[in-house]
């Protein structure tokens, strides 16, 4: 059956993806409780009540509620929910306790690496995933972090005095002047140095260089940790801001 839209249902935000032939060709993210602005994608993407839809995410509860939505809009709604459904192999002492966004991001790296080279997949949300591919394409795992909202959120949150702050359009610079930019230096630095160090120790463990791939609503902020102060890449991560629906289209693909 042929899909028109895939759906990532995150933690923060709804994402979209209007799939053609090639790949995903238009995405949006949408409030996760804005049945009004769901309404208004329809009518942009101009899809009628006979499209089929795939639906996944980490948020069941969100998820659920989406596919009742479309369902009463007269569209037919598949949930991918089981990670024996996805065409990546995975070695894991729990498989099925992984979060799926995790593994359709695997799904689409395996479809974009160079042959034989291991990737690094960061997936920069509400949490920050940092995973390893290997060389065979193969999901080993990685680690889990907060995300940068959730770092200001936390301080603000279990402090006296700190105030919640806004996250920056560029990385900050260092030494925070403030103590809301301090804030969000501290913030940044300790993710952007967290996902280094552990994809550096990641690194060591494959025969070849791993090819990066970077994704999630910060990615684009987090990609200016790869450049140093005076310019020089240390490594060219390949920003993929729609990586995990293109792993849904792609294991959708393999529907009957």
């Amino acid at each position: 059956m042929k899909t028109s839209v895939v759906v990532d249902v995150g933690n923060t935000r709804i994402k979209w993806g209007l799939v053609t032939s090639c790949g995903i060709g238009a995405a949006a993210a949408l409030a996760s409780d804005d049945e009004a602005s769901w309404q208004r994608q329809l009518a942009e993407w101009h899809l009628d009540g006979s499209q089929h839809w795939v639906v996944t995410g980490v948020h069941p509860e969100r998820r659920n509620r989406l596919v009742a939505w479309l369902r009463q809009q007269g569209h037919l709604a598949t949930v991918l929910d089981d990670w024996r459904k996805l065409p990546v192999t995975i070695q894991l002492d729990r498989p099925e306790a992984v979060g799926i966004d995790r593994l359709l991001t695997a799904v689409a790296a395996n479809h974009r690496r160079n042959l034989a080279t291991p990737a690094v997949i960061v997936n920069a949300g509400t949490a920050v995933t940092v995973d390893w591919l290997d060389e065979n394409g193969v999901f080993r795992g990685g680690a889990i972090l907060p995300g940068l909202r959730l770092m200001t959120r936390a301080l603000h949150e279990h402090t006296a005095l700190l105030p919640p702050v806004e996250l920056p359009r560029t990385p900050p610079a260092l030494p925070g002047m403030s103590t809301p930019a301090a804030i969000q230096a501290g913030a940044f630095w300790a993710v952007a140095g967290g996902v280094q160090a552990i994809s550096a120790r990641l690194a060591r463990r494959g025969s070849l260089p791993p090819q990066l791939f970077l994704t999630g609503g910060d990615a684009s902020l987090l990609e200016g940790a790869w450049t140093d102060s005076d310019g020089a890449s240390r490594q060219v991560p390949s920003v993929w801001p729609w990586m995990t629906l293109e792993g849904i289209r792609l294991t959708a693909k393999k529907f009957p």
